[in-house]
C-alpha cells in the first residue's frame, strides 16, 4: 500500500488536505491523525471492513476493544443506549479532552468495532485537527493507538511513519502530542463509575467533576487473567514495549539508585547492554558509560507522561538489551505512568530493598 504523508497545521487549518483525508475515511480507508493523547488509527467506525483493516495494519488482538471518536457531543446520542444520568456532567465537564466513556451500544456500532462486546467506548478529542478530520467526514472514527500492536504508543507522526509506513493510507503530520499517554477510560454501566484504563485525566478530577466516588480496576498494575475479556483497550495484552526488555525498580530513590547500579554491574559482568530509564533528579547517580535517559522531572508528573512513550523509543536507537527503569509515584496522573511501565516491563518489577 502506498502512504501518504501530509502536514496540516493546527492554524490556520489546510481545508483541501483535511478534505481529502476524510474522503479517504468515507471510503473506508485508514487515516493516522494526531490527538491530543497520541496518535490515532482511524476508520470508519461504523463501517465493519474498515475497522477490520485496523486490526489488520496494527497486528492488533481481535478482542480487543477500539474507542470510538467523536466530533460532538450530541453524537454519542446515536451511538449508545441506556446512558445514565451522570454521563452529561462528565461529558460538559471533560469533553472534549481525554477521556474515554464506556457505555452500553446502539445496534449501529459493529460488534468488530467493539471485539464482540455489549458495549462501546466513546471520546470526544480536543485536538483541532482530530475534530476537524472528524466533522469533515461526517462519521464517527475508531481509532486506537496509531502504532504496531505491543509498541510504545505513537506521539509525533515520525513514530507512525516507523511502525506503518506502507499499511496505511495516509499519515496526518499535526506536531507533538501534548498529554502523551491515552485517554483515561471510565466504565460507566456499573455504578460507582469504574476507571479501567488510566489516563490524562486523574481519579482526582474525576471525583471533583462528578462530586462522587470513582472506582479503580484493582488490575491496572496487576498480570491479567489469560481469559480476561477486556472491556477496554489496554486492560490485557503486554503494550507499550520497546525492544529492550524493560524491568522496573521500586522503592525510595536511594535505594532505587543502589540497586540498579548493582544490577548493571550484574548484568554487564553477563555481556548484556543494559540502559537505564531514570528522571532528572537522579540521572547522574548511574555510570558515564551506561546509555541513561531521563523521562523528565519527579517534581512534574506531567512532563514524564508527556516524554515516557518518544523515550522508550529513543532506547531502540542504542542497541540496548536490557532497561532499567526507576518507578514513579502512583498517584495523579502518576498512576497512568506506571500502569504504561508495568505492560511495558511484562509486570517484572524488583523491589529496591
Amino acid at each position: 500500500m502506498k502512504t501518504e504523508i501530509i502536514k496540516i497545521e493546527k492554524d490556520p487549518m489546510d481545508e483541501d488536505k483535511l478534505e481529502y483525508a476524510a474522503e479517504v475515511i468515507r471510503a473506508g480507508g485508514l487515516v493516522a491523525f494526531p490527538t491530543e493523547t497520541v496518535y490515532g488509527l482511524g476508520a470508519n467506525a461504523l463501517d465493519e471492513r474498515a475497522v477490520k483493516k485496523i486490526f489488520e495494519a496494527k497486528g492488533r488482538p481481535s478482542d480487543n476493544p477500539l474507542i470510538v471518536h467523536i466530533a460532538q457531543r450530541s453524537e454519542a446520542d446515536g451511538l449508545v443506549k441506556n446512558k445514565p444520568a451522570y454521563a452529561s456532567i462528565l461529558m460538559e465537564r471533560f469533553w472534549p479532552g481525554p477521556l474515554t466513556l464506556i457505555m452500553d451500544k446502539a445496534d449501529v456500532v459493529p460488534r468488530t468495532t467493539t471485539a464482540g462486546l455489549g458495549t462501546v467506548a466513546v471520546r470526544m478529542p480536543s485536538h483541532p485537527v482530530a475534530l476537524a478530520l472528524i466533522r469533515r467526514s461526517g462519521l464517527p472514527i475508531a481509532a486506537p493507538s496509531a502504532n504496531t500492536s505491543g509498541r510504545p504508543s505513537p506521539t509525533c507522526a515520525r513514530h507512525v511513519i516507523d511502525d506503518l509506513y506502507g499499511k496505511v493510507d495516509i499519515i496526518i503530520d499535526g506536531g507533538s502530542a501534548a498529554v502523551g499517554l491515552e485517554s483515561t477510560v471510565l466504565d460507566i454501566t456499573v455504578s460507582p463509575p469504574v476507571i479501567l484504563r488510566p489516563g490524562g485525566i486523574t481519579p482526582e478530577e474525576l471525583e471533583k467533576g462528578l462530586g462522587s466516588v470513582v472506582g479503580i480496576d484493582p488490575g491496572l498494575l496487576r498480570k491479567p487473567a489469560p481469559d480476561l475479556l477486556p472491556k477496554s483497550p489496554g486492560m490485557k495484552y503486554k503494550h507499550y514495549s520497546p525492544k529492550a526488555d524493560v524491568v522496573i525498580i521500586e522503592g525510595t530513590l536511594e535505594k532505587v539508585a543502589a540497586k540498579i547500579n548493582t544490577l548493571i554491574a550484574e548484568h554487564e559482568a553477563g555481556g548484556m547492554t543494559v540502559g537505564v530509564l531514570a528522571t532528572d533528579q537522579t540521572k547522574n547517580l548511574y555510570p558515564s558509560k551506561n546509555t541513561v535517559i531521563s523521562m523528565g522531572d519527579r517534581n512534574s508528573p506531567e512532563n514524564i507522561a508527556a516524554n515516557l512513550f518518544k523515550t522508550l523509543r529513543k532506547f531502540d536507537e542504542t542497541g540496548v538489551r536490557l532497561i532499567l527503569a526507576e518507578a514513579v509515584e502512583n498517584t495523579g496522573i502518576g498512576l497512568a505512568v506506571m500502569n504504561r511501565m508495568t505492560k511495558a516491563a511484562g509486570y517484572n518489577i524488583i523491589r529496591a530493598d
